[in-house]
């Protein structure tokens, strides 16, 4: 069975996912019905709640505001955005054209060109208070057939990514942060104490640790906006020109653009060097060659927050005139830069580690469509009519059962395990 069930794969109708391409110049048609979906979601609801008691959390008063308006919020504010008419979108494209920060190719392959891909439609857009398309709770986390990608996937995503980063962090100070007779030990006591304990003879910020998960993949609503027929906005890849990156030599530091739009926007909300760079790292860690991807990240975030990222802290320029991750919490001995290294602080490894849900959770969806396919028939759902499919199967399906659930259980148990809880949806006027 598993071997016939896996073979389907190579089968399934390029119209399940890929929807008409579209120039992506007005808010999406089906995000509407996502918000609408996203709200019945028990999981992807409590995970929503999860995020706003994380945020509650944090200790800094600024950074817990900021946070609540952004993802709490409805009517928020996107700040990055604010007062950008059509005139300056194209004066701030200019500018990351000839920073090398976008690839010029890509204007006539992305739907809309580079302006729809570096500035996704807004309510009220170009206004001084231009508004999110959806709710931060109905986004997915990613393109349409990655990793959550359901209505809701985005707060579902970040929960896992804010628990990883609090228990990483509660590893590094159980492992590096006691002693016993003046000497580091690992104890096993510290090991089993809560992990929400900060109690350690290093320091590692909490409220960065807790915040920037919150805050990488938060444009994702933005981004990632939903089509009539329940499939998404493509996302440009920005922030490179993907050839000569490395401060001119060979190297690439094209990514997701949710990931600049979102440090751009927590640049605009005055958030620190420290916050900032750890929310930057979440897609490469600034070692093994690396940094380069985090300074031209932060460059183009800039651009679009308008703002000086120097000036302001983000970024410092080394003796060969390089722009180069700040030097942060030092005591002053040491020339780093000089020495040709950087402050490297925990936070930004952390962060970058908890950020690989994504090693899982991506195939995970994959199986889980070719699951959720061969089911089909059984719940009167045809894979060629993608509307009705991705609007009252799919998508349904994903938001309430999740990807990863599905392949445990399938793995386990097989597809009648998958089968059950499609029922239960089914009992439940779900699908």
């Amino acid at each position: 069975m598993k071997l016939q069930f896996l073979a389907v794969a190579v089968f399934l109708p390029a119209s399940l996912f890929v929807s008409v391409v579209a120039q992506q110049t007005t808010a999406g048609a089906g995000n509407a019905n996502a918000v609408a979906l996203a709200q019945k979601s028990p999981i992807v609801q409590s995970a929503f709640r999860f995020l706003l008691s994380q945020t509650d959390s944090l200790k800094d008063r600024h950074l817990r505001r900021e946070t609540e308006d952004a993802i709490g919020n409805p009517k928020t504010c996107v700040q990055h955005r604010a007062g950008i008419t059509a005139a300056k979108k194209a004066a701030l494209l200019q500018q990351l054209l000839t920073a090398g920060l976008v690839d010029s190719n890509d204007d006539a392959t992305f739907p809309g060109g580079l302006l729809a891909g570096v500035f996704p439609p807004l309510l009220n857009d170009g206004s001084s208070c231009p508004q999110l398309p959806q709710a931060f709770y109905s986004a997915p986390g990613s393109v349409f057939g990655g990793h959550h990608s359901y209505p809701g996937g985005l707060p579902v995503h970040e929960s896992n990514n804010d628990i990883s980063d609090v228990e990483l962090a509660h590893q590094y100070r159980s492992v590096y942060g006691h002693s016993r007779q003046g000497f580091p030990i690992i104890d096993r006591d510290v090991f089993d104490t809560p992990v929400l304990s900060t109690r350690s003879d290093i320091f590692i910020d909490q409220d960065v640790i807790v915040g920037a998960p919150i805050w990488h993949d938060w444009a994702k609503s933005m981004v990632f906006q939903w089509n009539a027929d329940g499939t998404e906005f493509q996302e440009l890849n920005f922030g490179g020109n993907g050839t000569t990156d490395n401060n001119g030599a060979s190297g690439n530091s094209k990514t997701g653009g949710h990931h600049i739009m979102s440090v751009a926007e927590a640049m605009s909300r005055g958030f620190s060097p420290a916050f900032v760079i750890t929310q930057a790292c979440a897609h490469s860690a600034p070692t093994s060659g690396n940094e380069y991807k985090v300074v031209n990240w932060l460059r183009a975030a800039a651009i679009l927050a308008q703002i000086d990222p120097v000036a302001n802290g983000y970024l410092e320029t080394d003796a060969q005139g390089n722009l180069r991750l700040p030097v942060l919490r030092k005591l002053g001995d040491i020339d780093l830069l000089g020495a040709g290294q950087m402050n490297l602080l925990a936070e930004y490894t952390l962060h970058n580690l908890s950020d690989a849900d994504f090693t899982y959770s991506g195939p995970a969806v994959t199986t889980a469509q070719v699951i959720l396919q061969t089911l089909s028939p059984r719940y009167g759902y045809d894979p060629a009519n993608a509307s009705v499919y991705n609007n009252k199967y799919r998508n349904p399906a994903l938001s309430f059962l999740t990807g990863e659930r599905i392949l445990i259980l399938y793995s386990g148990q097989g597809l009648a395990a998958v089968q059950a809880e499609l029922d239960k949806l089914r009992s439940a006027g779900v699908i």
